[in-house]
């Protein structure tokens, strides 16, 4: 087993045991691949090729709408990343994922998936256990992305990403809580004040 895949051969270990054949066919079965900033893993109205793992480096998930886009996600280190509305049906994005900084992943292909599954000890329960986290997970963004409010989705930023915002820009930031971004300036002044008031306040 190659050394890069540590971290997804622990990441597996926290969903489904593995026994020492499991962790030979995972080490034949992924494959290496590096992105430069701005590179994409995949663009939009092209077939996902790929389920990746992140074991350095920050993409992230957007639409374009008519040249406006909107940031519903982010893939950090011991994350999947994937389309997998376009990777399971073969058929074009409707979203693009790109590299925000350089970024080391390791891949596995359609085919090397299904192996993956059928052929691990706990294959099916790892796939199935990981689809449906992955479908709520993008599902939520994605409806919070058109229903929740400006400050909802900077509060769900702050929780979700708590290390994050030293890494992006105050344009990915205000994309993704689908603002402009002196309109953030002006939540971010908001919830700091409320911050520091729950914080100075009396027992």
């Amino acid at each position: 087993m190659r050394e890069p895949l540590t971290a997804l051969i622990q990441t597996i270990l926290q969903i489904v045991p593995l026994t020492e054949a499991d962790r030979t066919l995972i080490g034949t079965l992924f494959q290496p691949w590096l992105l430069k900033k701005g590179d994409y893993f995949v663009q939009q109205e092209q077939v996902c090729p790929f389920v990746g793992f992140i074991q350095t480096g920050l993409l992230r998930y957007f639409v374009n709408q008519d040249g406006d886009e909107k940031i519903y996600s982010f893939g950090l280190e011991n994350d999947f990343v994937c389309d997998y509305e376009s990777f399971l049906s073969q058929r074009p994005c409707r979203r693009a994922i790109q590299a925000i900084e350089d970024t080391s992943l390791v891949i596995i292909s359609p085919a090397n998936l299904q192996r993956l599954f059928t052929e691990l000890a706990h294959g099916e329960r790892f796939g199935r256990i990981v689809t449906e986290q992955i479908y709520v997970q993008t599902m939520g963004q994605l409806v919070s992305l058109y229903t929740d409010s400006a400050e909802s989705r900077y509060q769900a930023f702050l929780e979700h990403y708590p290390t994050l915002s030293t890494r992006i820009t105050q344009y990915h930031i205000a994309s993704y809580v689908g603002v402009k971004p002196q309109s953030l300036s002006r939540i971010r002044a908001r919830w700091a004040g409320k911050h520091y008031t729950r914080l100075s306040s009396p027992e």
